[in-house]
């Protein structure tokens, strides 16, 4: 099991620190999250908290994922990092395109593409998109995504999206990973249908369990089950050895965290002690050999 440390709701300037030591300790990732601005009133509930609230507020920092991994891809050699998940819905697939093979680029194929829908009316709406239909919308989008970064001269001709021959240059020398992200019955087919894995938002290890044996069934029926398949897991109730050791087990492969958000020292914690977290969880979890026992 890998181990990747989210940046969620990190001071912009620490991003570089925190890559650079998440690379010398020996995490595999950078998780990167998505937030396209602060509504001061939401139509919709936040569908990962109980009572529906945003765990955030209207000063709380965001950075836009694509130019976050290629900063912190200029600073780091080794280090992956990926979107956790980046909302479709309301951007453009081309443009996208354009932003996600050049960060593939820029981090020699060092990206994975963590995508969802979205969860807010505004989101879409103040960005000129539609909110109905917004699953079949991204469906389609994906297969944008996809064609074009595939590199020569393509065409596409959907429901929502039309255009003649064009191309894309570079394309990524390597094809960027796709990781689809949601809970719904929706979100796992369409995972385990065009997936190279699926990415989940916080949940607990029950919960964790269930939906893998799910999605393990669904690409068994899309005929997928040979092929390789990441299970990106943040998990709120399985901590210490035994409870990473319980993780594995139950099939997730990349173990999303926050070191200093498990030490009790929230998100605003200083950068040195951030980088301290970090190092104790990667003596504790990574260098300790307890996955070949």
């Amino acid at each position: 099991m890998k181990y990747t440390v989210s940046i969620a709701m990190g001071p912009i300037d620490e991003l570089i620190g925190i890559a650079k030591t998440a690379e010398e300790v020996g995490f595999d990732s950078i998780a990167l999250p998505d937030s396209l601005f602060y509504m001061e009133k939401a139509a919709a509930d936040y569908p990962y908290t109980p009572d529906g609230s945003r765990m955030w507020n209207q000063d709380t920092p965001w950075v836009d994922p694509l130019i976050a991994a290629a900063a912190m891809g200029a600073a780091t050699s080794k280090l992956r990092f990926y979107t956790n998940v980046l909302k479709l819905g309301s951007r453009n697939p081309l443009l996208l395109a354009r932003q996600v093979g050049s960060v593939a680029n820029l981090t020699n194929n060092r990206f994975g593409f963590g995508v969802g829908i979205g969860w807010a009316p505004e989101e879409f709406e103040w960005c000129g998109v539609p909110y109905r239909r917004r699953g079949a919308r991204v469906d389609e989008m994906i297969d944008v995504i996809k064609l074009v970064l595939g590199g020569g001269m393509v065409e596409f001709h959907g429901q929502f999206y039309d255009f003649d021959r064009l191309q894309m240059s570079p394309a990524p020398s390597e094809p960027v990973p796709f990781y689809v992200g949601g809970h719904t019955d929706v979100a796992l087919r369409r995972a385990a249908r065009i997936g190279d894995g699926w990415t989940s938002a916080m949940t607990t290890g029950e919960q964790l369990a269930e939906t893998i044996g799910k999605l393990n069934q669904l690409r068994a029926e899309y005929g997928r089950a040979e092929q390789p398949f990441e299970f990106q897991a943040v998990c709120i109730d399985k901590f210490g050895v035994q409870g990473h050791r319980e993780l594995a087990e139950a099939g997730v492969t990349d173990n999303i965290v926050i070191p200093w958000v498990f030490d009790g020292l929230g998100f605003d914690a200083p950068l040195g002690k951030k980088q301290d977290s970090m190092k104790r969880f990667a003596d504790t979890y990574i260098h300790s050999g307890w996955q070949a026992a």
